[in-house]
């Protein structure tokens, strides 16, 4: 490998796993620390090194997904059509690009295409799926294949219609996909009360929408009903004689769906691009957020010529708003612990009014930011809000710095909130503190100890993890294992069988699989595939304690920034100290024999798991496939070798058969696995 390849290798690696924690931030912990314009382009930054070292793309990049997982605590809902994500156009030529693709594909670069343009909504994709006209399974986009099942609380939304209307209702299955915000004056009103009780406010409207839809417990009605859910497409039963986007739009407010009245035929590029000027002039006046135009081929047929990518289709665009920016001073920076550990400055603004609200707090993001803006106290700042998640300082106007010799700011070398030593991985711009008992962080990495892809602990949900740690019985994350019925009854809503049952959960967690162990210490980059090559690779904790940083890197999967992330975590005091309180409570699993890299006798072969199995549960056949050498992976392509589907398995089965790839049920793969044993 060239030094080249070997640098973008490192870079991609980097990317990939910054982006997919920036996925979980936004869409399942309604925490993000980026804005939309700066996470658009650390996509672009990994697309361009997949686009020139395509041996780099891997089957679960962020530039072949969309969004995340769906979040704990919800029913999981396969889109039988994946949800996919847009490109984006930042200016006119992006958009004159964009339509000489289109033109190209479809093979005459002179003929001109119609285009129907939308105002961009700046809040949270629903699929509703209706059966006989009603309404059967409401669900989030989540990582565009699977999302959460949010149906109970739409219910409470009433710009959803549970019944279609009219006398062309369809008779089969309708999946019909939107957006659903919360109107301008109501995210008012909800800050304000929230303020009022001290809680955070929400960062925008758009998050204030996605969290109304997860409320698990204590429901609140009343801010249900104030989203507003607007229509745009009909995914699965497009009615007969419906050709063009603009027809799919006045059959969708036919059935009683609120549709964008502001929706319009474009002939042609120009009249897109004049389109989305008409939008821009028009947006203060709008009761919604709205973040920029969305163009799609008008006539359904060509979309078919055109196709799809891994993650936005090709046949349509979002063009995006320019930031809208106003000037202030900053009157301090302040170092926040986010619920992940990083590190973030805080600029502390006096207020100003921009995009719409008043800002008066506005992320540096990391150390480099600060360093490359140049960002000091009592500097003249223009800061920009246009839809993004936080606002952001664009830049420092230097002709207004008065004090010439001002200090630099520096993030702290300790961790203001439990005064641990700050660490920065290598290729990573986020400083953290690597504590995993720290107050900031704590309640986070219990939710994640408990989660399903972890220890698996039946019960031990938000709202109790917050009573728990608040209340001081859960201090470190190893004190989950000495809860017991007593001290969980003091807890709200907590009844004596639901906390017997509890017990005996965290009982059974104890017995687990190293793999898993290693997934719920939350250590930066060890996922579920990472952990099973270091399980495979050492066996058992106790090598992989005393491994080095070179030893690490031998192992097959295994590169510099993980092998890095995982000494630093094992080499400091306090979370060894926690691993082995736990193994002191009773944390077990089984030792196994390192495994050789492509050992076993499914080595070499790729598995894709789709739908649910009689008997097993996909984190189940995955690790049995593992076990015996195979690979899972997310995405069905030709590489794959089988394909495992069982009920209600969806666009992963149809694309198995396009392919002409082998698809196994549950008694096939037994008998697979069986045989190659």
């Amino acid at each position: 490998m060239s030094e080249s390849k070997a640098s973008a290798g490192r870079r991609a690696a980097a990317l990939r796993a910054e982006i997919t924690r920036h996925n979980r931030l936004y869409y399942q912990q309604d925490a993000p620390e980026l804005s939309d314009a700066e996470w658009d382009a650390l996509l672009r930054e990994l697309r361009e090194l997949e686009e020139r070292f395509p041996a780099l793309v891997v089957p679960d990049s962020p530039t072949q997904r969309v969004g995340a997982p769906a979040a704990e605590g919800f029913d999981s809902v396969e889109h039988r059509v994946p949800m996919l994500s847009l490109d984006n156009a930042m200016n006119e030529d992006d958009m004159r690009a964009f339509d000489l693709r289109v033109r190209r594909i479809l093979g005459d670069e002179d003929e001109v295409v119609a285009y129907a343009g939308e105002p961009k909504l700046d809040g949270a994709s629903l699929e509703l799926v209706y059966e006989k006209g009603t309404l059967v399974t409401g669900a989030t986009r989540g990582d565009g294949r699977t999302g959460e099942d949010v149906t109970a609380n739409l219910k409470h939304v009433w710009s959803i219609p549970f019944e279609l209307a009219g006398d062309a209702a369809p008779s089969g299955r309708v999946s019909v996909r939107g957006e659903v915000m919360l109107p301008l004056a109501a995210f008012q009103r909800l800050n304000e009360a929230r303020r009022e009780r001290g809680d955070e406010p929400f960062a925008n409207p758009r998050n204030a929408a996605a969290g109304s839809l997860r409320q698990l417990h204590q429901v609140d009605k009343q801010r249900l009903g104030a989203l507003e859910f607007r229509a745009y497409a009909v995914e699965e039963g497009v009615p007969a004689g419906v050709r063009s986007q603009i027809e799919v739009l006045e059959r969708l407010r036919a059935w009683g769906f609120a549709v964008s009245e502001e929706s319009r035929r474009c002939d042609d590029v120009e009249a897109a691009i004049a389109y989305h000027a008409e939008v821009l002039v028009a947006r203060e006046a709008m009761p919604v957020e709205v973040d920029g135009t969305v163009f799609k081929l008008d006539r359904l047929d060509l979309r078919e010529e055109v196709g799809t990518l891994a993650r936005a289709p090709r046949w349509a665009i979002a063009f995006k708003f320019p930031p809208q920016q106003a000037e202030t001073v900053v009157v301090g920076i302040e170092t926040s612990v986010g619920r992940t550990g990083a590190l973030t400055p805080v600029a502390k603004l006096k207020p100003v009014f921009v995009g719409g609200v008043t800002v008066s707090n506005a992320s540096l993001h990391n150390q480099d930011e600060i360093d490359r803006k140049d960002v000091r106290v009592k500097d003249s700042v223009v800061v920009q809000r246009a839809g993004d998640v936080i606002p952001q300082v664009v830049r420092v106007v230097r002709e207004k710095r008065k004090n010439k010799s001002a200090r630099k700011w520096r993030l702290p070398k300790k961790c203001p909130v439990c005064g641990h030593e700050a660490v920065r991985l290598e290729g990573e711009v986020v400083t953290r503190c690597p504590n995993i008992d720290c107050p900031a962080q704590l309640k986070t990495n219990v939710r994640h100890l408990a989660g399903r892809g972890a220890l698996d602990v039946d019960g031990l949900g938000e709202k109790l993890v917050e009573q728990l740690v608040d209340a001081g019985h859960v201090k470190r994350l190893s004190d989950v294992f000495t809860l017991d019925a007593e001290t969980l009854l003091r807890m709200e809503r907590m009844g004596e069988k639901s906390a017997e049952n509890l017990v005996a959960a965290l009982e059974r967690a104890k017995e687990t699989t190293l793999p898993r162990f290693l997934i719920s210490l939350g250590i930066r980059h060890v996922g579920g595939g990472v952990a099973d090559v270091l399980a495979g690779a050492f066996g058992d904790l106790d090598p992989l304690l005393g491994a080095s940083q070179e030893r690490l890197e031998v192992v097959d999967g295994v590169g510099p920034i993980l092998a890095e992330s995982v000494v630093r975590f094992f080499g400091d005091e306090r979370n060894r100290a926690e691993v082995e309180r736990m193994r002191e409570l009773g944390v077990r699993w089984p030792k196994e024999a390192p495994r050789k890299s492509g050992e076993g006798p499914l080595a070499g072969k790729a598995f894709v798991l789709t739908g649910t199995l009689p008997d097993w549960s996909r984190d189940e056949a995955r690790e049995k496939i593992e076990a015996a050498g195979g690979r899972v992976t997310s995405a069905v392509s030709k590489k794959t070798d089988y394909v495992v589907a069982g009920e209600g398995a969806g666009s992963k089965l149809k694309k198995a058969e396009q392919l002409e790839i082998e698809v196994l049920d549950q008694a096939t793969l037994e008998k697979l696995l069986s045989e190659e044993g």
